[in-house]
């Protein structure tokens, strides 16, 4: 009795202190209840599991039957347009017999934005007859990832593979061994050139860069990210950052490895138990089976709690979720995010909302991807975590990601690194049969670039139109996936021209390919 009263006492005092653990838990630790940082977000916001925002239209995805010509259609590669890769030069290129000095450059960003950086800096390099000293990847600051070119490209192939266009050293020759990072850091450096404009033109170059060439042999510009323009420029510099990206910048052989063996798991997976197909009639499931095997999706999930907030859109985590990106945006941009004067029904009109893995899953099930799909999720941190992917999940049972489907060994080179990680996505990315993005970003203009100029299947979403369509809360399933493959018949990978100031990076023709 005396231990039975004793055990009761115990168990009080324990939800007692449980109790005042959780009460003052904001008070001693209020760092777990705010933003810790761009790459870091709330610890307890994170937790809030998300409603599902479209209730009728997950029902109605989750019942779907597709037609076995509309998974043909689907499946099929993208027909030859009349466009072929084009970068090498019409006349044979030639360096020149004297290098007017060393071209050095800083960049910063993510993955794709070092890419367009380090194709810049060659053109750069090559409109002023310098030797380019192979670029310096400053530290992330979002994801503060240090991996250096090397760590991320194969640098020999680099070299070798412009070494009759531009000359490129892996570092400055000894006479100029003072020219570092941390000596541009510690104050103001005649050899640094930090007023290049957005967008400068040749002539700027010419008129600004090349008098410190021939003045001191060196010069550093940073910061350099989008400092060359789009327009007015040779064609031949043009087909020379073409040639950059799409033929001098491969990974890393780790890297290549480790997506190869991503690549064969998902072509070579176990067929799906039977039982576990539901959204076909059993005389169409191995018909439509057939389409599929050995074949994959990738969908780049843009939705991380830096998107979510600067959106300003509502992704129906409740008042807590809206307090908590409102206080979040304030704390990192100080108010200064313009979408954030507009309601949640004018930002999804204007088709400005990103989408969200629910949101994405009915547009894909509404293209006519069943639950037998195959999808390679390429994606740095979701926000909400495992409760927000929940309803794609559910659609899509068969979704994997790196984690999933390499080994703790595999992925040791690459943990912890955001640049590493998204090389293999973006590898993966491009040897899948078909890729789509959630929201446009400079992972999204990428791919969609690359894999037009390897005339490869990729759906562009229409933000309008889904903006729209989620808004009507009365639509139904039928009309819904009527208006998403009419809306998208156009938007599967077909080549778009190039426009004027717009990025030779998202549209290659006519720059980097020829009429075939």
């Amino acid at each position: 009795m005396k231990l039975q009263i004793f055990t009761q006492l115990n168990h009080s005092q324990k939800s007692a202190f449980a109790v005042a653990f959780v009460i003052l838990l904001p008070v001693f630790f209020p760092d777990l209840f705010q933003p810790l940082g761009r790459a870091s977000p709330s610890m307890f916001s994170e937790w809030i599991a998300p409603r599902p925002m479209h209730v009728d239209l997950l029902e109605g995805a989750l019942q779907r039957q597709t037609s076995v010509e509309l998974q043909t259609s689907l499946w099929s590669p993208l027909a030859f347009q009349g466009w072929k890769p084009c970068t090498e030069r019409p006349k044979p290129p030639s360096l020149p017999e004297k290098s007017s000095g060393y071209i050095q450059v800083f960049l910063d960003g993510g993955l794709n934005q070092q890419k367009m950086g380090i194709c810049d800096a060659v053109a750069v390099a090559k409109i002023l007859n310098a030797t380019l000293v192979v670029p310096h990847f400053e530290v992330n600051p979002v994801w503060q990832d240090s991996s250096s070119f090397e760590d991320i490209f194969d640098l020999d192939h680099f070299i070798d593979a412009l070494r009759d266009e531009v000359s490129i050293v892996k570092e400055p020759p000894s006479d100029y061994s003072w020219s570092t990072r941390e000596y541009y850091a510690t104050g103001i450096r005649a050899t640094r050139i930090k007023t290049a404009p957005i967008h400068a033109t040749a002539d700027w170059y010419i008129e600004n860069v090349l008098p410190v060439l021939r003045s001191y042999g060196i010069a550093a510009i940073a910061p350099f990210s989008h400092r060359l323009t789009f327009n007015n420029l040779p064609s031949d510099i043009q087909r020379l950052r073409c040639k950059v990206n799409f033929e001098g910048l491969i990974f890393v052989p780790h890297i290549k490895e480790l997506g190869d063996a991503i690549i064969h798991r998902l072509r070579h997976a176990s067929v799906v138990n039977q039982a576990e197909v539901k959204d076909f009639p059993l005389e169409e499931t191995d018909m439509v089976g057939k389409q599929q095997t050995g074949k994959f999706v990738v969908l780049h999930l843009r939705f991380d709690k830096d998107m979510a907030a600067h959106s300003a859109c509502d992704f129906g985590g409740g008042k807590a979720e809206k307090l908590a990106l409102a206080k979040y945006r304030q704390v990192l941009w100080q108010g200064r995010v313009l979408n954030s004067q507009f309601t949640d029904e004018e930002l999804r009109s204007q088709g400005r909302c990103p989408l969200t893995p629910e949101e994405i899953g009915l547009l894909l099930a509404a293209l006519g991807f069943n639950n037998r799909t195959r999808l390679y999720l390429a994606s740095h941190k979701v926000y909400g975590g495992e409760a927000r992917l929940a309803t794609l999940i559910k659609l899509f049972p068969l979704m994997e990601d790196k984690k999933s489907l390499a080994s703790t060994e595999e992925l040791a080179k690459v943990k912890g690194k955001a640049s590493l990680l998204a090389s293999v996505d973006y590898y993966v990315s491009m040897h899948s049969d078909i890729f789509i993005s959630a929201s446009p970003g400079n992972m999204h203009n990428a791919l969609v670039a690359h894999r037009a100029y390897m005339n490869l299947k990729t759906i562009r979403p229409s933000m309008g139109l889904l903006g729209h369509l989620f808004q009507n809360k009365s639509i139904s399933w039928t009309e819904f996936q009527g208006a998403i493959l009419d809306g998208h018949k156009n938007r599967q990978g077909q080549i778009r021209l190039r426009k004027e100031k717009q990025s030779i990076y998202t549209y290659p023709a006519p720059d980097c390919m020829c009429r075939a």
